[in-house]
């Protein structure tokens, strides 16, 4: 579940962007955000598991939960079938960047072995540009964002199958 703070970056961050729509699910919350009229507008976010009593209170996120199994239900089958041990997760809310600049190609890709030391991936973050570093030895198995995708705090980037 997400955290207020969390939360409240990710507005701030879709505010100061181009972007007119942004929408998130993980772990069966779904956070949604249009931009009307310049200002973010947000529908709060929606538990499955755990808030079942919560959800008649917030009658018009109850619409993005049907929609939520149907997500659930493509995302499972990818890790069957991704072998892993670990996953590098995201250390801040910003903008994941594959590599340092566009003509540049890609820190890593699925395959390739990686250090604790290495940089696999930039994070922006009020126009800070943050190298990410493996933490963990071993394969990339699977690349879970994509270039300029925004990513959440703790949100699993790599999928690592350690040696």
């Amino acid at each position: 579940m997400l955290k207020v703070q969390e939360i409240r970056e990710l507005i701030k961050l879709i505010d100061d962007s181009q972007i007119d729509e942004f929408s998130y699910e993980a772990n069966g919350t779904k956070v949604c955000m249009k931009k009307s009229g310049g200002k973010v507008v947000t529908e709060a976010p929606v538990q499955q598991n755990t808030l079942p009593k919560a959800a008649p209170e917030v009658s018009e996120a109850s619409q993005p939960k049907e929609e939520s199994p149907k997500a659930e239900e493509r995302q499972e089958p990818q890790k069957e079938t991704a072998d892993y041990d670990q996953e590098i997760t995201s250390p801040m809310v910003g903008t994941f960047y594959e590599s340092p600049s566009p003509d540049q190609g890609a820190y890593v890709k699925v395959g390739d072995e990686v250090k604790q030391d290495s940089v696999v991936c930039i994070v922006e973050a009020m126009k800070l540009f943050n190298e990410i570093e493996a933490e963990v030895t071993g394969e990339i198995v699977e690349i879970l964002v994509k270039d300029g995708e925004l990513v959440e705090y703790g949100q699993p980037l790599f999928r690592v199958k350690t040696a």
